[in-house]
């Protein structure tokens, strides 16, 4: 865990467009816990846009509105959203289909305002931990560089 996480540090100064890094992070990111999928989200005004996605299948909305969603929830509330069972909650958008659980860290810059999201989804309910929680919140600190 503590590699991977200096990894993601690391990968601020490596060569390479943006785009490049945000796929070499994504491929960490995943590789942290068993992720069925991992994503790399850009917060706009107005919308959520993919940055970077590592899994099966690319994201069915690969942007949506800011209001949408478990990642406009975390966007809206500033806060971590996790949902172990996604059909059991009305905000769920399909990201791939077959998940079951979904958790959205979202990274948020010293002004309060949140720049991007760290979202991972699970086939099976009841996936997440609170290992898994802090680990994405400490990827949100190692990766503030790819959204500043």
């Amino acid at each position: 865990m503590k590699d991977i996480l200096w990894q993601l540090r690391a990968l601020s100064g490596r060569a390479g467009t943006r785009e490049q890094r945000a796929q070499a992070a994504v491929r960490l990111v995943r590789a942290l816990g068993s992720y069925r999928w991992a994503g790399l989200y850009d917060v706009t005004p107005s919308e959520i846009v993919v940055l970077a996605w590592d899994g099966p299948e690319p994201p069915c909305y690969p942007r949506f509105p800011v209001s949408q969603g478990l990642n406009g929830a975390a966007v809206t509330s500033r806060q971590r959203v996790v949902v172990q069972d996604v059909t059991a909650d009305v905000r769920y958008l399909t990201t791939i289909s077959g998940t079951r659980g979904e958790m959205i860290q979202p990274v948020v810059e010293s002004s309060g305002r949140v720049i991007g999201t760290i979202n991972v989804e699970a086939d099976r309910v009841n996936a997440f931990t609170a290992v898994d929680e802090n680990l994405l919140a400490e990827c949100a600190e190692a990766m503030q560089w790819l959204w500043m």
